[in-house]
């Protein structure tokens, strides 16, 4: 029996996020007992700090004459598929951040993918309204089938 064991453990994304955690007792005749915790708002209230490369603003130029001046054949020379993946991938990505940069995406950029737009939102609306008229027997078959 484990009366005198406690494993006192919370797990969060954050330091800092629960606080004040305390034993309310036992759970029925089990040796669980219960945990209770206060959830801080303000360490839960933080940004979306996702980043997205900002094509628009991309110096293309200096992009293709970065990755222009590298001699790839001694680069990659006796190299096998991993490591001059690899090796094109560290030159890529170097060029890519001195050439491309980035935007923060927050509010409603966040939440959607960029593909998902009005068209093919209104497209999906028809899709669930067609769906639930012919759940309810308001639409045939054929006619749900079409839409869809």
């Amino acid at each position: 029996m484990r009366r005198s064991t406690m494993l006192d453990i919370a797990l969060a994304k954050k330091e800092g996020l629960v606080e004040n955690r305390k034993l309310k007792g036992r759970v029925g005749s089990s040796d669980h007992e219960m945990v209770e915790f206060n959830i801080l708002r303000a360490a839960r209230r933080s940004h979306s700090k996702l980043t997205t490369p900002d094509f628009r603003r991309a110096d293309c130029g200096l992009f293709r004459d970065l990755l222009g001046r590298i001699p790839w054949d001694k680069a990659l020379e006796g190299q096998g598929a991993q490591d001059s993946w690899l090796i094109f991938k560290g030159h890529l990505l170097q060029a890519q951040e001195r050439c491309i940069p980035t935007k923060r995406m927050t509010g409603k950029n966040t939440r959607k993918p960029a593909w998902m737009n009005k068209e093919l939102l209104d497209k999906l609306r028809h899709k669930k309204d067609a769906y639930r008229g012919w759940k309810q027997g308001q639409v045939a078959w054929k006619e749900y089938r079409e839409t869809v």
